[in-house]
Order: C-alpha cells, then structure tokens, then sequence
C-alpha cells in the first residue's frame, strides 16, 4: 500500500501564492508520472498540473503562467508552487501518483486533498 499525505492548503488572498506539497510514503519502488488536480463545489475534477518521472510538466490551461510543478524523487514528494491566486482557483486540491510498488504492480493512487480557498 502506498499513501499520498498533501499540505500546504489554506485561505490566501486573491494574487497571493502558496504552495501545495504531496509527500508518498509505502511500498514505492519508483514513481512515474504525478499530477495535481482540482474539484471545486458542483463542479467536475480537472488536472492542473502533471510531472513526468523525466520531469516533463504539463499545465491546465486554467492555471497556466501561474502555477509550477516540480517533483523531488528522492523525497517521493510533488509540489505545486500557485502564484497570482484567483477566487476561481478556490478548490481542493487533489494530489495523484502512478507507483511501481515493490512485489506487485503499478498502481494509481489519490491523497485526501487539501482546501485551497482564494477570498479577500
């Protein structure tokens, strides 16, 4: 089993920036891809961002020019630096991992989320 624990939500003003931290701990042999995604309230969830095990990025178009992904594989840990916060990227905050386990397969995993709430 492998667990995906996120930090770093919280209430900021909007052109604020925070950053989102997503740490996998478990059975990991190596990570491949890691992503970040969003749900806010009565709407569907959306990628906002994805990092290769190469560290190829790719963005949502929402987000884009605003928002990096970076991993740190030695850690098993993906980041999400948000800058120029909006209201409309008020949401939680999903982290996401495709992870090769030891003794078994490739597996997707999900963590809990974390509120991330823009508001003056």
């Amino acid at each position: 089993q492998v667990q995906l624990v996120e930090s770093g939500g919280g209430l900021v003003q909007p052109g604020g920036s925070l950053r989102l931290s997503c740490a996998a701990s478990g059975r990991i042999r190596s990570i491949n891809d890691m992503a970040w995604y969003r749900q806010a309230p009565g709407k569907e969830r959306e990628l906002v961002a994805s990092i290769s095990s190469g560290r190829i990025t790719d963005y949502g178009d929402s987000v884009k020019g605003r928002v990096t992904i970076s991993r740190d594989n030695a850690k098993n840990t993906v980041y999400l630096q948000m800058n120029s916060l909006k209201p409309e990227d008020t949401a939680v905050y999903y982290c996401n991992a495709l992870v090769r386990e030891w003794g078994s397969g490739t597996f997707e995993y999900w963590g809990q989320g974390t509120q991330v709430i823009v508001s003056s």
